[in-house]
C-alpha cells in the first residue's frame, strides 16, 4: 500500500513515455495528480488536473506549481541534440521549476536526472553518487547542471530534492547495454515513491536501476531513501544475447556507460583508432 503524504503532486513530462507509463501509477501516491507538459495530450480523468506549461515559460510554470505539494519532474529535452532546445527545456526550464517551488513554498522535488551525468565512466567501473560528474553529452550537462541548481536550492531554501539519475526507462531491456542500466516501470515509481515518503530526504543523488546482477552503480550510500528494487534485467539476458551481436570492444559506445549518446548530436572523435 502506497501512503499519500502529499494532497496535490505535479508531474511534469506527462505526455512523454515514462510520464505516460507513471501517470496511473502515482494517482496512488496523491489525491490530486496535476498533469503538465507543453501541449494539450487530452482531458484530465478522474483525480487529475491539467496545467499546460512550456518549461521556458515563468509564469506558465509558476501556475502549474502554485497549490502542489511536491513534483515529480520529468519535463524537458530528454535525448542529446542541438544545444538551444537543452538550454531552454533543461536549463532555464529546470530555473524556472525551482524558482516557482520557492515561491510557492514546496519543499520536495523528484527531479529526474540521468545516467548520462556520468556516461564517460567506463563500463568496466562501478560509480557511487560521490564519483565526480562526466557527462557524454550536451544533454548530460544539462542534467549536471540540474543537479548543481537543485543543490544550491536546498543549501539557501530548504528544498529537499532526490536528483534520480535514470538509466533505460522501458518495459524491459532492449539492448546489451540496458541489462547494466534497465529500470522497470514499476521499480521507478517504487523509487519515486520512497523519494516522496522518506522522513527525510535531503539532497540526494541517486542511480535509477533495477536489480540488475550486471550494474555500472552503486546506491549503498543512499539507502536513507529506502528504495528496494524489485524487478531485474537478468530474466531478459537469454533472448538479447541471441538476438544482439558480439559487441566490438574498441567501439566507445561499448567502452563508456553512456553508450549511443557519445554519438549522438556532435558525436566524439576522442579516443577512435
Amino acid at each position: 500500500m502506497t501512503t499519500k503524504v502529499h494532497h496535490t503532486l505535479l508531474l511534469t513530462g506527462a505526455a512523454g513515455g515514462v510520464g505516460t507509463a507513471l501517470r496511473e501509477r502515482l494517482k496512488a501516491n496523491c489525491t490530486v495528480l496535476r498533469l503538465s507538459d507543453r501541449v494539450d495530450f487530452g482531458p484530465a480523468l478522474d483525480g487529475e488536473e491539467m496545467a499546460l506549461a512550456d518549461l521556458s515559460d515563468a509564469s506558465a510554470v509558476s501556475n502549474a506549481v502554485q497549490g502542489c505539494q511536491a513534483i515529480v519532474h520529468l519535463g524537458g529535452v530528454s535525448t542529446e541534440g542541438a544545444f538551444d532546445p537543452i538550454l531552454q527545456g533543461n536549463i532555464v526550464g529546470v530555473y524556472n521549476l525551482y524558482e516557482a517551488a520557492r515561491i510557492h513554498g514546496v519543499k520536495r522535488v523528484v527531479f529526474a536526472s540521468s545516467n548520462h551525468v556520468t556516461g564517460f565512466y567506463r563500463q568496466c567501473e562501478t560509480i557511487t553518487p560521490a564519483h565526480p560528474p562526466r557527462p557524454d553529452s550536451l544533454y548530460g550537462v544539462s542534467k549536471a547542471f540540474g543537479e548543481d541548481l537543485s543543490r544550491m536550492y536546498f543549501d539557501r531554501y530548504g528544498i529537499e530534492t532526490a536528483c534520480v539519475r535514470i538509466g533505460s526507462a522501458f518495459a524491459e531491456p532492449r539492448d546489451r547495454r540496458m541489462l547494466a542500466s534497465w529500470l522497470s516501470f514499476d521499480d521507478l515509481h517504487r523509487l519515486i515513491t520512497a523519494c516522496l515518503t522518506t522522513p527525510v530526504l535531503g539532497h540526494s543523488i541517486i542511480f535509477g536501476m533495477s536489480d540488475n546482477a550486471v550494474s555500472w552503480y552503486d546506491n549503498a550510500s543512499v539507502r536513507h531513501v529506502g528504495y528496494v528494487p524489485q524487478d531485474s534485467s537478468d530474466g531478459f539476458r537469454e533472448a538479447i544475447y541471441a538476438r544482439t551481436p558480439e559487441p566490438d570492444a574498441s567501439d566507445p559506445t561499448v567502452q563508456y556507460q553512456g553508450g549511443t549518446f557519445l554519438m549522438a548530436g556532435i558525436p566524439m572523435t576522442a579516443h577512435r583508432k
